[in-house]
């Protein structure tokens, strides 16, 4: 069963929910549209800006671990309100060639806010991991401190949970 949905909505999103689809620019200048990615998972890995210790270490355990991603039928994007020179200014400073990292720049914001993850008293959004399954649907989200970085363990592993592995 196809899951994807479009309409927008400011609560978090859940597991089970259909995915919010969007097309976002990458720091290649590529367009990313979620709904072509379907019949693969995807991580959402949004992050609150570039050019910070802690999302540079969001971004490069993505990068690093993109094999073991592949593997697993999955595409990892890392996403921030980030406009795309910046994104791609610290893709190169970080060596990240490629993991797309998303510019959801404008409107300002406009994914994190469908996925309810928008803080808007500092105007960038939650650190998050949202995985989507093969069908469009929401498997997981957490949410994590803004000071901490997401653990590629715990992701990888949810992920070879619902491959079965």
């Amino acid at each position: 069963m196809n899951r994807w949905c479009t309409m927008e909505q400011a609560r978090l999103i859940r597991p089970g929910d259909a995915a919010k689809n969007f097309s976002l620019k990458d720091q290649q200048d590529t367009t990313v549209d979620l709904f072509e990615l379907a019949g693969k998972r995807v991580i959402l890995s949004f992050h609150p800006l570039a050019w910070t210790e802690y999302c540079a270490a969001q971004m490069t355990s993505l990068e690093e671990n993109r094999e073991t991603l592949e593997r697993l039928n999955t595409v990892a994007l890392g996403i921030s309100v980030d406009s795309l020179p910046c994104k791609r200014a610290w893709a190169k400073s970080l060596g990240i060639t490629e993991t797309p990292l998303l510019c959801d720049f404008w409107p300002h914001g406009r994914v994190a806010r469908q996925y309810g993850i928008f803080r808007e008293a500092n105007g960038f959004s939650e650190r998050a991991t949202i995985i989507i399954d093969e069908d469009g649907t929401v498997a997981r989200v957490k949410i994590y401190p803004v000071h901490s970085v997401p653990d590629i363990g715990e992701v990888i592993g949810w992920l070879e949970e619902m491959a079965g592995s």
